[in-house]
């Protein structure tokens, strides 16, 4: 009789554990957790200054009451970044002309801006339809701020001798507060479009 109870304590235990490990079952990766927590509680964001691809400084408080959808690139990169790009692309193209300027404005941010000139940055969004308003490329103007604003979205970029750096990848939403709200996938245009709302 002992055997049975035992088994089933183990069983109650480990499925009280895991339950609590994935957040009610909700969040089985880091950046599953990442997501649901920025969810529930939006974090406010550092306001670095920024350089765009025109060579304009702005910061992303000059933002506060519109809704920025922000994703983080480097031009050099071979795969991700290009893809980051088209879908970048897709919203921008999805996005009725009403809403931006008025209150939508793509942003994608290099983490690489010592080699990111704005000339480089240009040539990046030309590449893939960036306009400099309703869709601007960036760069932090001051390296030691790149960090603190990383860490704030939850981006990990690591060197690597082939491909420059490997990174996740995603796109965040920024609310009219300021803050980062929500993060979706970088491949999943809709789920962004349909959090921006008509």
């Amino acid at each position: 009789m002992r055997g049975p109870t035992a088994v089933i304590a183990v069983l109650l235990l480990g499925s009280l554990v895991l339950w609590r490990a994935t957040d009610r079952l909700q969040a089985f990766t880091t950046e599953s957790a990442r997501r649901l927590a920025v969810q529930r509680a939006p974090r406010p964001l550092p306001d670095p200054l920024l350089q765009d691809q025109d060579g304009r400084i702005f910061r992303l408080s000059d933002y506060r009451g519109r809704r920025l959808l922000v994703n983080f690139i480097f031009t050099r990169c071979p795969t991700l970044c290009l893809a980051l790009g088209d879908s970048f692309a897709r919203v921008a193209e999805a996005l009725p002309a009403a809403r931006h300027g008025g209150g939508v404005v793509l942003l994608s941010i290099s983490f690489d801006p010592v080699y990111d000139t704005p000339e480089r940055l240009a040539a990046y969004g030309t590449r893939h339809g960036a306009d400099g308003e309703r869709w601007r490329i960036a760069r932090v103007e001051n390296p030691a701020e790149l960090g603190v604003l990383l860490a704030r979205f939850g981006v990990v970029v690591i060197a690597d001798p082939v491909f420059g750096f490997q990174h996740n990848a995603a796109q965040h939403l920024v609310d009219r507060a300021g803050r980062l709200a929500r993060i979706f996938d970088h491949d999943a245009p809709q789920a962004a479009l349909a959090a921006l709302g008509p």
